[in-house]
């Protein structure tokens, strides 16, 4: 445990010293700043598309970081010959392995704190604006739909940003078991296509179901060895629709925050589970493969 603690350690202090990862990251803050001040005209629901709009900027932003970082942390290692230094230690291929993973998605979840934390303050500033509401109203109703309101929003932002992270780290798992063979050349357009077609699985259910015993069956196995990716997607309840904290359901749109966090956790289950799945592929063909670089 010490072991893969000490790389997990020096992985994040190596990816959070990169430049991209802090191009993309002041990048990322000034592309929320600025849009904080810009009006949406969309009839009362700016608040919802800043928050969309914000959450794809995040998404996106860490997703190139950490793709760029897992795309090269094992296999520039095995062909400039610092692993074999690295295996000369007491040190197993798994903790290795484990240890990269960890601190590229440490540097992620820094990224998404930091990025997440702006996002929220700026939902915060921009609830007065947005709902014709001062914030130097003295009226009890005022603030009580103000501080509402701003529950409201700030509630659906915390599971999405968990979510959007966890989507990350199950394509950097992809990344990583790719990065013990292939290079960032190979590696990174491999991810983007199995991130698209993640995306894509949710239809592959309702795409096959017409077809013969053999679609419906290739249907299956691509559902079951494709990160399915929708699972992450909660937006529809979390940024969409208004959240009630005690499961008032008075208003048509209205949804329970234990629901949204229900969902959260099953979510956060499938993409662990996915990615135990996705490290365990890695590690066969990492104990596999020669140290010596210049493989393949």
């Amino acid at each position: 445990m010490y072991r893969t603690w000490v790389i997990t350690r020096h992985t994040f202090i190596e990816a959070i010293s990169q430049p991209i990862y802090s191009l993309l990251l002041s990048l990322g803050a000034a592309i929320i700043v600025v849009f904080m001040f810009l009006p949406f005209f969309t009839l009362g629901e700016d608040t919802v598309m800043f928050k969309v709009v914000g959450l794809d900027v995040i998404n996106l932003l860490v997703l190139i970081t950490t793709l760029f970082a897992t795309s090269k942390c094992i296999h520039e290692e095995i062909e400039d010959r610092t692993m074999l230094t690295l295996m000369s230690k007491p040190v197993s291929r798994l903790e290795v392995l484990v240890g990269k993973y960890l601190g590229l998605i440490m540097s992620a979840g820094m990224a998404m704190l930091i990025l997440g934390a702006l996002l929220c303050l700026c939902t915060w500033y921009r609830v007065p604006g947005d709902y014709a509401i001062s914030q130097r109203s003295i009226d009890e109703r005022d603030i009580a739909r103000l501080t509402s309101l701003r529950n409201i929003h700030l509630n659906g932002l915390y599971p999405s940003l968990l979510l959007t992270w966890m989507q990350i780290s199950v394509l950097a798992a992809l990344s990583v078991a790719i990065s013990t063979r292939f290079s960032l050349v190979v590696n990174l357009p491999t991810v983007i296509m199995l991130y698209l077609a993640g995306n894509l699985t949710r239809f592959i259910e309702s795409a096959v179901s017409n077809g013969s015993i053999f679609t419906i069956a290739l249907g299956n196995v691509l559902q079951t060895l494709l990160p399915f990716l929708g699972v992450f997607d909660i937006r529809k309840w979390a940024v969409y629709s208004q959240i009630g904290a005690s499961g008032d359901m008075t208003e048509d749109r209205m949804v329970p925050l234990s629901f949204i966090w229900q969902n959260t956790a099953a979510a956060a289950g499938y993409g662990v589970c996915y990615i135990i799945f996705a490290l365990a592929i890695g590690m066969l063909v990492f104990r596999n493969r020669e140290l010596g670089g210049n493989e393949g």
